[in-house]
């Protein structure tokens, strides 16, 4: 029961650090239009860092295999593909039109690519816990840490995409409490939920890479001043890095 308890514990705690992004919340809405491209700018870095950096290797030290776990990693490319086809498909029949009702399909899969990545979060800590509770607490603590700019970048991406403020804040709260099924799925089934990692870290990797470099890349486009190349370029960068510091962070946590 105490295992059970601190598993949930943990994993509200990491849904709640989605509520850091409630910064955009207080910027008045002038500086909130000039800084939401460098927000997306930082949330191609992180998605792109977390999937190359953490979850495909992750993916291979648990499976073994470059290849199979390569060949997973495309179907979530394919997967996400398929899925924002449908996303668009229906946007266009969408016959609400009022002004400011758009939601731009980009939106809508960066929700959906966050929820996937929380559930697995929810895994990793639940299974976590059941192997050792120090274990369970420093990888919740490791989550936690490279949650804060991935939420950061993922406000910007949703604000982008058409949300105002306060839901883009709310929605992505929401998408955050998958971590509880995540974790209450390992709860209950251990070793199948733990199975399951094989599959999910890849396809969460793919679908990171395809958000990233269909919907939230080509936005950066948009706009080519040289103010833009140097603040975009220098938040991608600092998405990557904060991944890359966040690995290295975990490490030095989880090595005896």
């Amino acid at each position: 029961m105490t295992i059970y308890l601190a598993t949930i514990a943990a994993s509200l705690a990491v849904s709640l650090c989605s509520l850091s992004s409630a910064l955009a919340l207080w910027l008045p809405a002038a500086m909130l239009k000039r800084v939401v491209p460098f927000l997306v700018a930082l949330a191609v870095g992180v998605l792109l860092g977390d999937a190359f950096i953490h979850l495909i290797p992750d993916a291979v030290a648990r499976h073994g295999s470059v290849s199979d776990v390569c060949l997973t990693v495309l179907v979530g490319v394919f997967g996400f593909f398929v899925l924002e086809k449908l996303v668009r498909w229906r946007h266009d029949h969408n016959v609400d039109t009022r002004p400011g009702a758009e939601i731009l399909p980009l939106a809508k899969m960066n929700l959906i690519g966050d929820a996937i990545h929380n559930f697995v979060d929810g895994i990793l800590i639940a299974g976590s816990f059941l192997a050792d509770p120090i274990l369970g607490w420093t990888t919740t603590l490791a989550i936690v840490a490279h949650e804060v700019p991935q939420e950061l970048g993922d406000v910007g991406a949703l604000l982008r995409g058409g949300y105002r403020p306060r839901q883009a804040v709310l929605y992505n709260f929401y998408c955050s409490l998958s971590v509880l099924p995540g974790a209450l799925f390992t709860l209950l089934l251990g070793q199948v939920a733990e199975s399951s990692l094989l599959v999910l870290l890849p396809v969460a990797a793919g679908g990171f890479i395809y958000i990233a470099a269909s919907d939230l890349i080509p936005v950066l486009h948009e706009r080519s001043s040289f103010r833009h190349l140097g603040g975009q370029s220098a938040s991608f960068a600092l998405g990557i890095a904060f991944m890359q510091g966040i690995v290295l962070f975990e490490q030095s946590l989880l090595t005896p």
